[in-house]
């Protein structure tokens, strides 16, 4: 029988996102991630190098569009709050998405693949400000990163969670969520009009 190479890779880097979000990079061993994996560990030198190619193969795979997979934010707060919705759907697909984002941080100086993940979020920051015009570029990366806080939250915080919101499903969050994200559109906006109307007032001063 042929060795099925494709299935072996994915129940390493199943297996390895389920050690790396538990223990984080240094934490999770290779023999361990090999026996979740129920294949020897030497597999994972052959097809991934070492425990950071395999670290770094088992982010992309998580990651892979986290963003894009949204789509285009419609068009006002409603438009943000239906993107906030489905950026919390990506992380509920992929529950040790937002440890291994965590643990990248606080463990390597330099994110894997950073600048075609830079180029994705200027994307979507760029989408963001058409959605919600008179927004500035800041402000747009601000609303982002809010959403993707607020959705990897729950994970990450999972502790926290538990105490604060003991009762509320995966259900109750979501809806939540877009609530929220729909509400943090609303304060963007009105961040922009304010900011807009204390410029102008300087400069009618100053003409003055």
């Amino acid at each position: 029988m042929a060795w099925d190479t494709a299935g072996t890779k994915q129940r390493l880097l199943d297996a390895g996102a389920r050690q790396f979000a538990a223990h984080g990079f240094a934490g999770a061993r290779m023999d361990a991630i090999g026996a979740d994996a129920e294949v020897n560990k030497e597999r994972v030198y052959q097809y991934f190098g070492n425990k950071r190619g395999l670290f770094d193969a088992v982010l992309a795979d998580r990651l892979r569009g986290l963003l894009t997979a949204a789509g285009a934010p419609g068009n006002g707060p409603d438009g943000v709050g239906a993107y906030a919705g489905a950026l919390f759907d990506h992380f509920a697909a992929r529950p040790e998405l937002a440890r291994l984002l965590a643990w990248e941080s606080l463990e390597f100086g330099e994110a894997a693949g950073a600048p075609d993940r830079a180029d994705t979020c200027a994307t979507q920051v760029q989408l963001l400000s058409r959605a919600l015009p008179g927004l500035s570029a800041l402000g747009a990366a601000q609303l982002l990163l809010s959403l993707v806080s607020l959705c990897a939250g729950w994970w990450t915080l999972s502790h926290a969670t538990a105490m604060i919101a003991p009762d509320a499903t995966t259900a109750d969050r979501r809806l939540e969520l877009i609530a929220q994200g729909r509400a943090l559109a609303l304060g963007a906006i009105a961040s922009a009009d304010a900011a807009e109307a204390s410029r102008s007032a300087a400069q009618n001063s100053a003409v003055r």
